[in-house]
């Protein structure tokens, strides 16, 4: 059996990652003007960091909004689509180990994607995310570069910019410790400085991606949340999603490959009915 390509293609980014006997190997991502030539340098890099020759690769599954911009087969090889919550339930799955999920997918905006075995379905989303980090960050930053805004958030305090539970009751309320937050942004003032605007920004967005996702998750039964997408890398994401964990009883998963896993799913998806 040849290697199997999976391609998530972006409007902008395109993540590629190639499946040889069943496992993801050297992962990457290209960057570019229009998807199809971040998808065509994407398999291009592909090939020739891997010393992968063009005749053995097997199939190209492809996913992602910028799929349905490639109307023919990729060079000439055989070349499918799988749905994007498929690929993100597949890859999640894979990645994690664990069979009954609720894929936390955090893009642009965020979408939730219950993984129960086979059983695939989309129980919501909402429209923050990535795209929300950077469109305030560069209203409030005068940038949009979320590794220089992740770098600022790192020497802010967030004390400074939202309202604790401890800022307006003596004691914890029930099922609310002191330290929990109590509403986003209201101890800001006009003279905040960029590192606590910047930790401001970036808690408020993870924060209510793991809050809307505990919410997907009422009625479900599932306490295992697999966090995958390019925000998943923040380093914010760690000591918040903790502090999620504790206030409501369940466990966010990050995988090794977490940025990658649409991509990984939707190259596990050939062949499946």
């Amino acid at each position: 059996m040849g290697i199997i390509i999976g391609i998530d293609v972006g409007i902008s980014t395109t993540k590629i990652v190639g499946l040889r006997e069943g496992k993801p190997t050297s992962p990457i991502r290209i960057t570019a003007a229009d998807p199809i030539t971040s998808l065509y340098g994407a398999f291009g890099k592909y090939l020739h960091d891997n010393n992968i020759r063009l005749e053995e690769v097997e199939h190209v599954m492809l996913t992602g909004v910028g799929a349905a911009y490639v109307k023919n087969d990729v060079y000439g090889v055989q070349t499918s689509r799988c749905d994007e919550f498929v690929a993100d339930a597949l890859g999640a799955r894979f990645e994690s180990q664990l069979d009954h999920v609720i894929v936390v997918s955090m893009g642009t905006g965020t979408s939730f994607v219950m993984a129960d075995g086979d059983e695939i379905r989309h129980i919501g989303g909402i429209g923050i995310g990535g795209g929300t980090l950077q469109g305030l960050s560069r209203v409030m930053l005068n940038t949009s570069d979320i590794k220089t805004v992740s770098a600022l958030a790192m020497q802010g305090d967030i004390a400074h910019i939202n309202l604790l539970i401890g800022d307006i009751s003596a004691q914890p309320l029930p099922g609310l410790p002191m330290e929990a937050t109590a509403s986003i942004f209201a101890r800001a003032q006009n003279d905040a400085s960029r590192e606590d605007i910047a930790c401001g920004i970036i808690s408020m967005v993870i924060q209510s991606i793991g809050s809307a996702a505990v919410l997907a998750a009422q009625g479900t039964g599932c306490r295992d949340m697999v966090l995958i997408g390019n925000l998943s890398l923040l380093p914010q994401c760690k000591d918040i999603f903790r502090a999620l964990e504790k206030l409501y009883g369940v466990r966010f998963h990050t995988p090794k490959y977490s940025e990658y896993c649409t991509a990984i799913g939707a190259a596990l998806a050939y062949g499946r009915e």
